[in-house]
């Protein structure tokens, strides 16, 4: 669907669709539905042409799925067939859009900005950027359960004065849950002083450290690649990560994504002005659910559905139709 009919067909819904990034990925994701539309496995062979190698048997077989490089094609291709069931099914077109992290580039193809070729082989491109940016081993992610933002912004500084590197607030998820990157070991002695502050600290399991300074190099390569690559403004509304804000110029679009590998994913705020501007709906469109859990915690969400299977899809589908007032 081009740009000007997403603006003509979004109309003043009151449902936003969220992409998730990566962790969401998951063995055999979207099989069930594969079987039933074909658009599934149409949307996978494009996407792999593009890239050069078969993304539906990385995600299938799990080869090589939790490698960033190929994860990150992997998952905004998964996102991109969910879309198209959506709007193949007649569903309704979202009043705004936003992708947490890698799933900003799902947004983006989804309103209309760019190619899910061109977005494929920018994502593997950032992979590849971002796991050589960081020696394996030496850099780590954690989340943070609940304490305030500032204080782990607080441990975060008071553990960086040491000197040996840096930790920083990669995401800000939801009020109380804060993910932070940076050096393995200062990330740990984050972890130790958040429990001993009535925290929770949880280790992730990646290998690269999103969202932190030590991705400005692969930032500063990346930022050549899309410079590249055709890009137009939104066709819908794509609140960006690094600000929370509108993308408004196509200029300031690239600088926002080329920041977003550095700077935090501003999530909770996000959903804050989701809910300023009236969205009491939310779908994920993705494999898993863990943007709806988080939607679902908020006091002016109504209802948020996840995509991923058969009956999630039908059941999203009527839900929101009715909520929307477009069927009895």
């Amino acid at each position: 669907m081009s740009a000007k009919q997403l603006e003509q067909v979004a109309q003043a819904t009151k449902t936003a669709f969220v992409f998730p990034g990566q962790g969401s990925q998951k063995v055999g994701m979207l099989a069930e539905l594969a079987e039933q539309f074909s658009s599934v496995t149409e949307t996978f062979a494009e996407a792999s042409a593009a890239v050069g190698f078969d993304l539906w048997q990385i995600a299938q077989s799990g080869e090589g799925l939790n490698q960033t490089e190929f994860t990150q094609p992997v998952l905004l291709t998964a996102s991109i067939a969910l879309w198209r069931v959506w709007l193949e099914l007649g569903g309704v077109a979202p009043k705004y859009l936003a992708g947490h992290s890698l799933g900003e580039y799902s947004a983006l193809v989804a309103a209309g900005a760019m190619s899910l070729g061109d977005a494929v082989k920018l994502v593997n491109l950032r992979g590849k950027l971002m796991q050589d940016a960081v020696p394996q081993g030496q850099g780590a992610m954690a989340a943070i359960l609940g304490l305030e933002d500032a204080k782990v912004l607080e441990l975060c500084e008071q553990v960086n004065i040491q000197g040996r590197g840096s930790v920083e607030a990669a995401n800000y998820n939801a009020q109380g849950q804060v993910v932070i990157a940076g050096d393995k070991t200062l990330v740990e002695a984050v972890m130790d002083l958040a429990k001993e502050n009535g925290g929770k600290a949880i280790a992730l399991p990646v290998s690269v450290p999103s969202h932190c300074s030590l991705m400005k190099p692969a930032a500063d390569k990346f930022a050549q690649a899309l410079e590249h690559t055709a890009i137009e403004l939104p066709g819908l509304p794509v609140i960006q990560n690094v600000n929370a804000e509108i993308a408004t110029d196509v200029a300031g679009l690239r600088q926002a994504l080329t920041a977003q590998l550095y700077q935090s994913v501003q999530w909770t705020k996000t959903m804050q002005f989701l809910q300023d501007q009236g969205v009491q709906y939310v779908v994920e469109c993705g494999p898993g659910n863990v943007l709806a859990n988080l939607a679902k915690r908020l006091p002016n969400i109504e209802k948020a559905f996840p995509l991923d299977s058969n009956s999630r899809m039908e059941d999203a589908l009527s839900a929101i139709l009715v909520a929307e007032g477009k069927i009895a």
